[in-house]
């Protein structure tokens, strides 16, 4: 549990979720969503918000108003849908662009959260049924974009049989944003376009 709480908190407020792998979503078996959220805010008081050039800061601002504003609005349209605010939402009481570690719970699957990327530090935690994984890999498959996923279990072979169902170019097993830039990049759906250009400019030339 702490290895998936430390690297879940990493998957989506890693420079502040201004990250183009950053987690979107996260899904908790029911039986441990509850003890996840609630270790997952006890981390989120403890991140230290302030100038990203101090080397000791976690979590600084974001990079314009305009963004800033449209996670501000995230938020209140999801938790108008449905949503629970478990944590945070708000500006952060100092001068600059500075939001609170936020965390998502009850999201359903039509929930605008859950269909749209925020590019922002909004944790979004979806239950699913213990064991039910053809039903959580057809919930995270249904996405627009499909750029990276993760898995996190002491099971080897649940491991292996959501990372082969999930459509994502990268996906990470129990750790997350370990990249290295010799490895292939791409993605699914809309994700995927990208690379189908380059391969026909590459074959035009």
């Amino acid at each position: 549990m702490s290895s998936a709480v430390r690297n879940g908190m990493g998957s989506v407020f890693f420079n502040k979720g201004e990250n183009c792998i950053a987690a979107g979503r996260l899904f908790v078996e029911r039986s441990i969503h509850d003890e996840f959220v609630a270790r997952a805010i006890e981390e989120c008081k403890k991140m230290k918000i302030g100038d990203p050039l101090d080397r000791s800061t976690a979590h600084g601002p974001q990079n314009h108003r305009k963004h800033f504003q449209s996670l501000l609005n995230f938020v209140d349209r999801s938790v108008a849908e449905g949503a629970t605010l478990a944590y945070g939402g708000k500006q952060v009481d100092r001068p600059g662009l500075f939001m609170e570690p936020t965390i998502l719970t009850d999201v359903s699957d039509d929930n605008f959260a859950a269909h749209e990327e925020s590019f922002g530090p909004i944790m979004i935690v979806s239950p699913f049924e213990d064991g039910d994984m053809e039903g959580v890999l057809r919930r995270a498959n249904a996405t627009e974009f499909g750029l990276a996923s993760g898995v996190f279990t002491n099971d080897i072979k649940k491991a292996l049989r959501v990372s082969e169902g999930l459509q994502a170019g990268t996906v990470f097993i129990n750790t997350y944003n370990k990249t290295d830039v010799a490895a292939p990049f791409g993605g699914f759906n809309s994700q995927d376009l990208e690379r189908i250009w380059v391969r026909m400019r590459l074959m035009s030339t």
